[in-house]
């Protein structure tokens, strides 16, 4: 890497280097080799014949007998199928078609995002010359198509699971597919080992788990319910099934380059002036980093001449529904599509006319510290198995490429696949979850993979402490088993339940619901000084959430005005979404028969919001030390202030805060507190005349109790 240069290689080859420094302002940057793309075009052999006809092109047809036979014979079937072999769509189609649907039972596939059971949806609904939500129909978080007449339903991991709550033998599905099991979130991994147990019961229900890239053996041992040598009573089976995937050349960077936004920049405008025709997919990993990389970009392809324009499209989870179906609109005469994804566009999901793949080789996953069982969200390298699936994304209509910011050196030392999000986040979600499904021993329960004994230790203390469960870790009557009603984490639905308490039901929602933008404000390069000045007059001295509130309220009174947001630099987008998430929210408060009130104008205004914040959030709380940062209460971990905090416009910080939300060492979503407050809503958890070495102690003894209850082997 020298002079803005990026060098590439393809892998274990001493090649001719391809060069990109296309960001210079000159005349011939724009150049395109005509040859080069008369040579090497996107074409789909298929598109002219009809959907029927492509139906029967994709290679998973010819299993068509076999995949039934399989089912029939076997309760669980483990479909290994490469990428673009049509395992997601025409395996229900088979099933729908062999009768499995002939009782008014329904075919029920779960995708672990939402943007894929919507696409795939969509897409067997045109195979099936039906309209969508009819015969074919789709569930996901606050929307969903359906009707009376669905045998076919895709739906998230997560809404499953909400629908076991109430119909725990899920009698209205026949079939249950689990696709992209290799994904391995917590959701899928419930999920799986839930409908393991349900199969005990439910000898007629069938199970497929499907992928690309799992460990079919594995799987297939865990579902194998026979105990006994006769192997002609076995219950499972694999079920390997060829793709149509293309050849994708690998290049790697000659040397680690010290800012992989730009590197990745750099070149998508290289692929854009010196490559043949066909859509990029670059892969960054959060909605901050997309949309900064979409605005820069379209003004550096400004600057460029004698080529198409580009087309930039974002794609995260953070989008509406329709803003997200975008990333798959056909892309237009002259034009070249630059979709700027997270790893949602890793998996599941086929963007069409995609020929290039600019990996940045990074992911942001949540990740919860052992010593004090917060969780965070931190960069961490993808998988081997992750940087593969991101690069067959260009390989499904014609031969690609994939340009990873990150040497073949590098690559050798990832890890094989990602770790189970079960063994590194924080369980007491996962246990609330399973109790809410009558799971009654949370700690002997055959998981897919085996969480750590202390997270579990550390989860139910955190739910006996935010009174969800006794001390038997049963779960309370009310508070528990409304928490398990509410579609947020424990902490956040403590909060939720407890505003009416304090008074303050309409400003918890609202926080509750600018929680879950990442980021409210925009500071565009251009008038980041200005930008600032505005931010700055939304800022409240006592933190964070108020001035969340603050902006959210600014906005009502704007009448929602996309031009205000624009005048004042604040996320017209993500504000819509809050809007959205809050009115959910506030159907969920209704439901459970709790008032909405307002301390508006009351004594004591803002302590309000932050001692019922407190309420659940009493492990997040932080004291100010010399070094210049905060400290966990037992001085297990220290963090800095979030750059972008209210914090920061403070001349003085205070003395103790809680935070919401960790990125990396950092806090960020944080208020002042009084320390006696924590004596009040928290008077068990926290003894502040122990020092940390009796705490850690007490920790592990809490440890061994649960090591003695959990079946190890």
């Amino acid at each position: 890497m020298s002079d803005g240069r990026i060098v590439f290689k393809k892998p274990s080859e001493d090649i001719d280097t391809v060069t990109s420094a296309v960001l210079e302002e000159r005349e011939d940057a724009g150049a395109v080799d005509d040859a080069a793309i008369s040579q090497n075009v996107v074409h789909n052999p298929y598109l002219t014949m009809s959907i029927q006809k492509q139906r029967n092109m994709l290679p998973i047809s010819k299993h068509k007998n076999q995949v039934l036979y399989a089912l029939q014979k076997y309760r669980t079937v483990v479909i290994v199928g490469e990428t673009g072999c049509g395992k997601s769509t025409q395996v229900p189609q088979f099933l729908m078609e062999a009768g499995w649907c002939a009782d008014k039972r329904v075919i029920g596939i779960t995708q672990p995002r939402r943007v894929a059971a919507v696409t795939l949806a969509t897409r067997v609904a045109d195979e099936q010359l039906c309209r969508l939500g009819s015969k074919v129909g789709f569930v996901v978080r606050f929307g969903g198509v359906t009707s009376d007449d669905t045998v076919i339903q895709y739906m998230t991991d997560g809404i499953l699971l909400r629908e076991m709550s109430a119909d725990p033998l899920l009698l209205k599905y026949s079939v249950i597919m689990v696709d992209e099991a290799h994904e391995r979130s917590v959701n899928t991994d419930l999920l799986l080992a839930l409908l393991r147990r349900l199969q005990k019961v439910r000898y007629d229900l069938r199970v497929i788990v499907s992928s690309a890239t799992l460990d079919a053996a594995y799987f297939r041992q865990f579902f194998e319910l026979n105990e006994t040598s006769d192997e002609s009573k076995n219950t499972a089976v694999i079920l390997s099934v060829e793709g149509s995937t293309y050849p994708v050349e690998i290049f790697y960077v000659e040397q680690p380059v010290p800012d992989y936004i730009k590197a990745a920049m750099t070149t998508v405008l290289r692929i854009h002036t010196k490559e043949s025709s066909g859509d990029i997919l670059v892969f960054l990993t959060g909605m901050d980093e997309v949309e900064a990389f979409c605005k820069e970009l379209i003004e550096y392809s400004k600057k460029l001449q004698n080529v198409d324009r580009l087309w930039v499209v974002p794609m995260y989870s953070g989008l509406t529904q329709r803003e997200q179906l975008r990333a798959f609109d056909s892309t237009p005469f002259g034009q070249r599509k630059v979709v700027v994804a997270t790893n949602i566009a890793e998996t599941s999901v086929t963007i069409p006319g995609i020929a290039y793949v600019v990996d940045c080789g990074f992911v942001k996953m949540r990740i919860a510290d052992p010593a004090n069982g917060i969780e965070s969200l931190m960069l961490v390298p993808v998988s081997q198995a992750a940087a593969d699936q991101r690069a067959g994304r260009a390989g499904r209509l014609r031969a690609g490429k994939c340009f990873r910011m990150y040497p073949e050196a590098e690559y050798k030392k990832l890890l094989t696949a990602t770790v189970p999000e079960i063994q590194r986040c924080h369980l007491a979600p996962v246990i609330l979850q399973l109790k809410t499904l009558g799971v009654a021993n949370v700690v002997k329960f055959h998981y897919l993979a085996r969480p750590r004994v202390k997270a579990l230790a550390t989860g139910f203390d955190l739910l006996h402490a935010l009174g969800a469960v006794d001390n038997e870790g049963a779960l309370t009557n009310p508070l528990g088993l409304k928490m398990c009603t509410l579609p947020l984490p424990p902490m956040h639905a403590k909060v939720l339940l407890s505003s009416e308490q304090f008074g303050c039901s309409e400003e918890i929602l609202t926080i509750l619901a600018m929680m879950q933008i990442q980021e409210p404000f925009d500071i565009p390069k251009n008038a980041r000084h200005n930008a600032e000045l505005t931010k700055r007059e939304f800022s409240v001295a006592e933190g964070d959430h108020l001035t969340l509130l603050n902006v959210y309220h600014s906005f009502i009174k704007n009448n929602k005005s996309q031009k205000w947001c624009n005048q004042v630099h604040v996320n017209f987008k993500g504000l819509c979404r809050a809007e959205n998430i809050r009115q959910q929210l506030k159907a969920y408060l209704k439901k459970n028969g709790m008032k909405m009130v307002s301390c508006k104008g009351l004594i004591g205004e803002t302590e309000r919001v932050r001692r019922c914040l407190l309420c659940g959030f009493f492990t997040n709380v932080a004291r100010y030390g010399h070094d210049g940062r905060f400290h966990t209460i037992y001085e297990t971990t220290s963090y800095a202030v979030y750059k972008g905090s209210a914090m920061m416009y403070r001349d003085k910080m205070p003395k103790w805060v809680v935070f919401t939300d960790v990125l990396q060492n950092s806090i960020r979503d944080i208020s002042e507190i009084d320390p006696d407050w924590i004596q009040e809503v928290a008077p068990n958890f926290y003894d502040f005349g122990t020092n940390r070495e009796v705490a850690a102690a007490r920790g592990a003894d809490r440890t061994r109790e649960y090591e003695s209850l959990a079946d190890l082997n």
